[in-house]
């Protein structure tokens, strides 16, 4: 027989899971516009959009997703597009520069429009906006080239050997990412030289392939490449097939963990890549969208550079690689 004690256990159980199952999500209603980056899929974004896209399932935000393959300008052009649909929340990346965004998204906050910042930071604009809703889910960007670098360095490298660093050193605050890379292996004794990536590369790798190729050629006494670009990462490994080198001959450091860059790590081509948890980029953003815009909480920021995957590490992540979550 079943004793009073179960049967309101049971009836108590009952009830929360109905209030569960009945309650409205606590973002319904909000709509949020949001940069992610690269292009839909890509190696450098998919974890990205997984986050985004589940915190707003869960959350009940209606996501609106927007692609810019890294393009400063076209990152500028979509805020614009954003603000004139009049959402609750826009997240943009500071490639462009605060310079370029402060006086839109200053008239995007006096809208009552929640503006925060993904992946790539602009200090000024989160300490101006931050009271707003304004805060920032990425890397500690200079701490993160440095960390890439000390993964590097524990490869073997020593003072006097040469090392070539390419990335985005034009691009405002982005460019903090590979200047960490480069100074802490030049505070190491390297002697670096520091090649600027093209927008053209920047939103195509693939045209920076023959301009690596090139270069390793032209320097064979090269010891390391450093990067701090995703999707060049991933062509890392192509770069020094065809430029005759075997793996371990060059030690490369990068970041993410794109496909290509996962079969770089695992023969060996690829020494060291940043993992700056990609998900929780997209993930963080929405929250604070639903945080700001429901609760009227000021702007968080979140450093996600925790660490770096190595030859040695990669095959315990593969599964959440392959799921888009890592």
């Amino acid at each position: 027989m079943t004793s009073t004690k179960t049967l309101l256990a049971a009836a108590v159980a009952t009830s929360l899971l109905t209030g569960v199952a009945t309650a409205a999500p606590i973002g319904e209603g909000v709509v949020m516009y949001m940069q992610m980056g690269g292009n839909a899929g890509d190696g450098a974004t998919l974890a990205r959009q997984t986050g985004a896209a589940q915190a707003a399932e869960a959350l009940g935000v209606d996501l609106k997703e927007q692609f810019s393959a890294w393009a400063p300008e076209t990152m500028i052009n979509q805020f614009k597009e954003a603000v004139a649909a009049k959402p609750n929340c826009i997240e943009i990346m500071g490639h462009p520069g605060s310079a370029a965004f402060r006086d839109l998204v200053k008239g995007a906050v006096e809208q009552g429009i929640v503006v925060t910042v993904g992946n790539s930071p602009m200090t000024d604009l989160q300490t101006e906006f931050g009271p707003k809703g304004t805060g920032y889910a990425g890397v500690d960007l200079y701490a993160g080239g440095k960390l890439t670098a000390e993964a590097m360095l524990a490869k073997g490298l020593k003072s006097g050997d040469e090392a070539m660093v390419y990335g985005v050193f034009s691009q405002a605050e982005r460019g903090q990412s590979e200047k960490g890379l480069a100074d802490t292996l030049e505070a190491a004794g390297l002697k670096v030289d520091r090649l600027e990536i093209t927008q053209e590369v920047n939103s195509d790798v693939s045209l920076g392939v023959p301009v690596l190729v090139s270069y390793i050629q032209a320097h064979p006494d090269l010891k390391a490449i450093g990067t701090q670009h995703g999707s060049i990462t991933g062509s890392l490994a192509e770069v020094l097939q065809k430029a005759g080198k075997k793996p371990g001959d060059i030690i490369v450091g990068g970041i993410d963990l794109a496909p290509a860059t996962i079969d770089g790590l695992k023969s060996g081509y690829v020494s060291a890549t940043l993992d700056q948890l990609l998900y929780l980029q997209g993930f963080i953003p929405v929250l604070q969208c639903v945080m700001t815009a429901k609760y009227k909480m000021p702007g968080l920021s979140l450093n996600t550079g925790a660490g770096t995957v190595t030859p040695e590490t990669i095959d315990s992540l593969v599964d959440l690689i392959d799921a888009g979550i890592r």
